[in-house]
């Protein structure tokens, strides 16, 4: 299952996924392929949990999640530990970081978010929407793959997971995340790393 990332933006599976051929790659390697689409304007984490609970497939399921999708797929992890089988957190978003923080707020609040909103979906320590505890109560295998660097997806927030949940591996060569155009010249090292954690 693919989780996309994106918060409040113009962003849905097909334009984070199949646009960029990670869809199409991961099926001709012989895997099926859940996209289901997260909410477009969501009041908070929970509201996000219980929208993809509704079309969850059949498990175990190893998910694959973007940026802040993360999030999403470590609170779908947590709640049902029976179907989430392994998680792949792909090109965190950085929390906790002032200017990116307040970079989030103005666009949150300039699309409509209520000021409660903002605060639910900002809050968190390594990730947004978890604590650092809810990482370490993760009892699964967890890899992650970090972003080039910019300031929305930081080394240190792919570090941070590595230390915090047991047994996590790191999955190179790290990538631009999609659908960023640089992406696709890192496609097939993406897809290897992938697929070889499965």
């Amino acid at each position: 299952m693919l989780i996309h990332g994106g918060l409040w933006e113009d962003m849905d599976a097909r334009r984070f996924w199949t646009v960029p051929g990670i869809t199409g790659a991961l099926r001709e390697r012989g895997l099926d392929v859940h996209l289901p689409d997260r909410l477009r304007r969501p009041e908070s984490w929970p509201a996000e949990v219980a929208h993809v609970e509704r079309s969850l497939p059949d498990g175990p399921l190893t998910v694959l999640a973007g940026s802040n999708g993360c999030s999403l797929a470590v609170r779908l992890a947590l709640a049902h530990p029976d179907l989430v089988a392994r998680l792949i957190l792909a090109w965190p978003a950085t929390a906790g970081d002032p200017r990116v923080d307040e970079h989030t707020r103005a666009g949150l609040t300039a699309q409509g978010a209520s000021p409660a909103a903002i605060e639910d979906l900002l809050a968190g320590q390594t990730l947004r929407g978890v604590t650092d505890a809810d990482l370490r109560r993760l009892d699964l295998p967890v890899a992650v793959a970090p972003s080039i660097p910019n300031p929305f997806h930081q080394r240190h927030t792919a570090d941070a997971l590595l230390a915090l949940v047991p047994g996590t591996v790191e999955l190179l060569p790290a990538t631009p995340e999609p659908p960023r155009p640089e992406f696709p010249a890192y496609l097939n090292a993406f897809i290897s790393a992938v697929t070889a954690s499965c």
